[in-house]
């Protein structure tokens, strides 16, 4: 741990919150999240920590406590050596689900991240996010932080959607399993917010994103992940593990015919049903050769998810159907170890791998079995036309033509030159284009030029923040939150002081306003009281939360407070009501509607909580200085926002110390915070004076918040 305290080294954080990751004997093909992907990431990680420039890589995911897992996946830490860990966070339900199940659970994820960042008391200074879901996680914490954000796509929801089209599923169902749609929508969202796009080829960049709207970003860098060519070889005069063999052997009648291997997730779109229909077509190839399926592992198919079940289910219904037994071989179990092997006895045997997915970003697979010796035949969509056209090693196939599938797989084994031409090439390229060495040191050169960027705009912003530009939210202490009209504002001398204040305690203090206005009216107050944009932003009466000069919003707090919130619903109730009159357009929001108030004609507050009770409706009423009435969702306030805030961030609420001048800062200031009350506040605050933890000052506006500064010591110890 002394490496992450090293600030001259680089602390990348990545997330990959989906499927079962662990350091050693990975479960790949356990179900349809476990596969490319959870190897990609941690093979990444440990090549990552090996570079000299590198001081600590985190790997971020999902604490999962369930009994038909290992307690690996339980444990909160897993250290990997050379400053390199997996972390886990709980999130959601304590079971395993599939990743599509996540998607409620994200802001929960994100929300502890941010505790987990403050308890190890440094910042990463990249974050490098894994999928869609990932991905907009590590949105939230990015625009949170101030920290970068690099994003791997892995696969896309655009062309996914459309293979599964293609094949004939229908939209609504498709729809109700893979969540396309807020999927896509945050895929959307990446192209503008992320600094980096990492993809594995040029193909995906024009093709697979040049299906979304927002893919002339030109964030995008091209660079093809590696593999491990220390377990990837071919096969050699060693001998294959005997263990494999029986694996393989016990299903085939004429076991020592070349095989045709395919190993993948049980996923729709890995398309086995197009590789055994190729196969059970083509009596040619059946007489030719034997084929291997490798997909997952299973006790019994029953006992699998869904989608699973209805893959493997299909798969052996076709298996029947074209009376393949004796010919098809589909372990039930295999392990990590088992996979290298795998490839080197098809590659003794003088077979072809075999990825026939409907869409395919990369490929790792394909990169491994040309690492073991051994020709492919691929899907022509994405990641092997770049594989092919580096390796010279296999031949491309339409995924939706089982004919061609079966012509190119007999061509692959028909001509024997051809064969060890390939297999040579393969072992060649892979050294020579596909190590993780080459990867990591792409990887950083980029990572080197996007944190250089980031710094320079950082230095061009004015606002309260760390010298290195990151935001001081999961870090600081103890937090200032203060109203702006007649509390901030209008004495230019404390005022003036009061900045320098909090300029020399940057990093250590967040200061934050709570105010009734408008975003917008508040930033344009600010602005002309020379006051630079602070830290957090609580505007529209604690409806809406956003941060630093960005301005970015709280995607947390608008979730938390569309609970009940029924806008149109009650804006027709209070339509009719006397002495209430809509504000201009100007002052409404998404999660508040204003009023202007004829006090000697308005019901009593009482009597409108009745009548939309009636409606059974659910609001907040904030009526202030009997001329306005604000209507909010039942858990927006000023007062939540701060407990939410302070939940959010990990600072305990006896270290916000909050400011107010008027009837509607009350709530606020109550409970365990710290309170002042300036000298110039109006008289609805006076049942608060002799409470313990508020102060009432002598001092006007800023004056006042200076004189409660040193009442409680602040001024001392935070220097």
């Amino acid at each position: 741990m002394d490496l992450i305290n090293n600030e001259n080294s680089l602390y990348i954080l990545m997330i990959s919150p989906h499927g079962l990751i662990r350091g050693n004997n990975m479960e790949l093909g356990r179900d349809a999240d476990t596969g490319g992907q959870t190897t990609y990431v941690v093979e990444l990680m440990r090549a990552l920590a090996r570079h000299c420039e590198v001081g600590q890589v985190d790997l971020l995911t999902r604490l999962i406590e369930d009994p038909a897992l290992s307690s690996d996946y339980s444990q909160p830490i897993e250290e990997i050596g050379n400053g390199a860990r997996i972390l886990r966070l709980p999130f959601g339900p304590s079971h395993y689900v599939r990743k599509e199940m996540l998607w409620p659970h994200l802001d929960q994820l994100a929300d502890r991240s941010l505790h987990f960042l403050r308890q190890q008391g440094r910042l990463p200074d990249l974050i490098h996010t894994h999928y869609a879901d990932a991905g907009y996680v590590g949105q939230q914490l990015s625009q949170l932080l101030g920290i970068p954000q690099v994003h791997t796509g892995h696969s896309l929801g655009r062309p996914k959607q459309l293979h599964l089209l293609a094949s004939g599923r229908k939209k609504q169902a498709i729809e109700r399993q893979f969540n396309f749609e807020r999927r896509i929508m945050v895929e959307e969202d990446l192209l503008v917010s992320a600094a980096m796009v990492i993809t594995s080829t040029r193909q995906e960049v024009t093709e697979q994103y040049g299906m979304y709207h927002n893919n002339e970003s030109g964030r995008f860098v091209v660079i093809p992940p590696g593999t491990d060519i220390a377990r990837f070889s071919p096969p050699g005069r060693r001998k294959i593990n005997p263990h494999v063999m029986h694996m393989v052997d016990k299903f085939f009648s004429d076991p020592v015919k070349p095989m045709i291997l395919a190993i993948c997730r049980p996923a729709i779109h890995k398309n086995l049903k197009g590789l055994v229909d190729a196969y059970g077509g083509n009596p040619e190839l059946q007489e030719k050769a034997n084929l291997v399926i490798v997909a997952g592992n299973r006790d019994d198919i029953r006992e699998l998810d869904e989608a699973s079940q209805k893959v493997l289910r299909e798969l052996l219904l076709d298996i029947d159907h074209y009376d393949l037994w004796g010919k098809v071989a589909i372990p039930k179990h295999h392990n990590a170890e088992d996979v290298p092997e795998l490839y080197r006895f098809a590659a003794r045997r003088r077979g072809v791998f075999v990825n026939p997915a409907l869409t395919e970003p990369f490929g790792l697979t394909l990169i491994e079995a040309a690492a073991s010796g051994l020709p492919f035949v691929a899907t022509e969509d994405g990641g092997p036309r770049d594989i092919v056209a580096n390796c010279c090693n296999g031949l491309l196939v339409n995924p939706l033509d089982p004919v061609a599938i079966a012509d190119a797989i007999n061509n692959a084994l028909s001509d024997k030159q051809q064969w060890r031409l390939w297999a040579k090439n393969g072992v060649v390229g892979v050294r020579r284009h596909y190590s993780w060495d080459a990867h990591v040191s792409k990887y950083l050169r980029e990572v080197r030029k996007l944190l250089r960027r980031d710094r320079k705009r950082m230095r061009r912003q004015i606002a309260f923040t760390m010298q290195n530009g990151k935001s001081p939210m999961p870090l600081a202490r103890k937090a200032l939150i203060s109203d702006i009209d007649n509390t901030l504002i209008g004495n230019k001398e404390g005022l003036a002081q009061l900045i320098a204040w909090l300029k020399d305690h940057a990093g250590s203090i967040v200061f934050g306003i709570a105010t009734g206005r408008s975003l917008e009216s508040a930033v344009n107050v600010l602005k002309n009281a020379r006051v630079p944009i602070p830290n957090v932003l609580i505007t529209s009466v604690g409806s809406e939360i956003n941060y630093s000069y960005r301005l970015q919003p709280d995607v947390g707090w608008a979730n938390r407070i569309a609970y009940l919130w029924r806008r149109e619903a009650l804006e027709q109730v209070l339509s009719d009501i006397p002495g209430l009159t809509l504000q201009p357009a100007v002052n409404q929001r998404k999660f508040k509607l204003s009023y202007n108030v004829a006090s000697e004609k308005m019901p009593s507050l009482d009597d409108l909580y009745q009548l939309l009770r009636e409606h059974r409706l659910h609001a907040r009423l904030i009526y202030s200085h009997e001329k306005f009435l604000d209507v909010l969702p039942v858990r927006a306030s000023k007062g939540h926002a701060i407990r939410y805030l302070a939940y959010k961030w990990g600072l305990p609420l006896e270290n916000f110390l909050v400011v107010g001048d008027s009837g509607n800062d009350t709530e606020m200031l109550l409970g365990d915070t710290l309170g002042i009350v300036v000298g110039n506040h109006g008289v609805e605050l006076e049942p608060l004076r002799g409470m313990e933890r508020i102060y009432f000052a002598h001092g006007h506006q800023a004056n006042g918040i200076l004189e409660g500064l040193a009442h409680y010591g602040w001024r001392i110890t935070d220097n």
